[in-house]
Order: structure tokens, then C-alpha cells, then sequence
């Protein structure tokens, strides 16, 4: 597996490098083939702050955790992605071998998603105001059924997702609601019609 760590706003010790690097290798007993795994540890208002990213397949696991200590934030985010790993491990290696089949299909139609989060500043001007962005993120996301939808969320540990039905081919967002209940956006797109007015 290949494995990126960086260090924000923080010393790069080789110490935490190697932990980050043994945890998330504890992986491989729950995927066949994870590909690629990216870790960014940083600082943030003396808070410790771990980002832990692993792709599997065409799949994506995520953990975020945050601590007064960096070894406790990686142990949180790995735990976190651990516990996902053995809801869905046979799920996860079933659809393992469909997507050897249908790879090149999903290659074709695949969306391009960006969500980026802005700074939260009071209203003063609207026109002159320039939102900062805080972090952006960008993913690649193929066709799938809103189960599956439903699971890469959960994987990703995310409040939402935002995919193509494969049944639809349109787009749609599954997300977690306040009450403990999922919802299913559906978006579908339009024809406009030319009104020929009647004399």
C-alpha cells in the first residue's frame, strides 16, 4: 500500500510517522487490496488533529479524530475506520469482484465532486465580503445503488454523499438526519418546453 503522511503546523517526528504508518497497515487483515492510504496529522488551536484516508478499490474509508494528543488521534481515526471495516467487510470484498468486471464503464461515467467549507464570518457587507475557504475536497464517484450509496457514507464517516444513481443515472445525496433517519436528494434534470400560444 502506498501511504502519504504530511504534518501541518506541527514538527514531522519519525516517531509519529512510523505509528501512523503500523496502525493504518492494520487494514490489510480486513481488504483484499487497499491501494493507497493518505494521512495528514496538524495542529489546530492546540488541539491534535488526525485525517486518515484509505482507498480500496473504488471505495474510499475515512477517519477524523481530534485530541489534546496526536498518538490518541490516530489510535481514534484508525478506530473509527476499524469499526466501519467490520460492518461492511463482506459487502466490501463482494463488490470487490464486480468491480473488475465493469471497471472500464465506470472509468467512463464517473462525477467529479468539489465540497469546500467557508469560514463562518458576521454579515457586514455581502457585495464586498470574499468567503474563505477553510478546506476543500475533491473525489471522483461512479454510478451506484443507494445502498451503496448509503455504505460509502458510513465508510467515509460523513454526514452526506453525493453520487450518480446507476438506475437513474442522475444525481441524488443521501445524508444523515438530526433525528437519526437517512434522506435521499434526488435531482433530475429538466426539458424545457416551447409554449406556442394560441391564436
Amino acid at each position: 500500500m502506498q501511504m502519504n503522511i504530511t504534518f501541518r503546523h506541527i514538527e514531522p517526528i519519525d516517531s509519529l510517522k512510523n505509528y501512523a504508518r503500523e496502525k493504518v497497515e492494520r487494514v490489510n487483515k480486513y481488504l483484499d487490496r487497499a491501494t493507497e492510504a493518505t494521512v495528514v496529522l496538524s495542529l489546530e488551536r492546540h488541539l491534535h488533529h488526525a485525517d486518515i484516508r484509505i482507498h480500496s478499490g473504488t471505495y474510499l474509508l475515512r477517519g477524523r479524530e481530534k485530541s489534546e494528543d496526536m498518538y490518541a488521534s490516530i489510535d481514534l481515526a484508525m478506530d473509527k475506520i476499524e469499526r466501519q471495516l467490520k460492518r461492511y467487510k463482506e459487502k466490501l470484498k463482494s463488490h470487490h469482484g464486480r468491480e473488475r468486471v465493469h471497471h472500464n464503464h465506470d472509468l467512463v461515467e464517473q462525477l467529479r465532486i468539489r465540497h469546500q467549507v467557508f469560514e463562518a464570518t458576521p454579515e457586514v457587507d455581502n457585495e464586498a465580503q470574499t468567503k474563505k475557504v477553510v478546506k476543500a475536497n475533491e473525489l471522483l464517484v461512479r454510478p451506484m445503488a443507494v445502498e451503496e450509496a448509503l455504505m460509502q457514507m458510513d465508510l467515509m464517516n460523513n454526514d452526506f454523499y453525493v453520487f450518480t444513481n446507476s438506475t437513474s443515472m442522475e444525481m441524488n445525496v443521501v445524508y444523515r438526519r438530526k433525528d437519526g433517519t437517512v434522506g435521499l436528494i434526488e435531482a433530475s434534470a429538466v426539458q424545457k418546453k416551447s409554449l406556442v400560444a394560441a391564436e
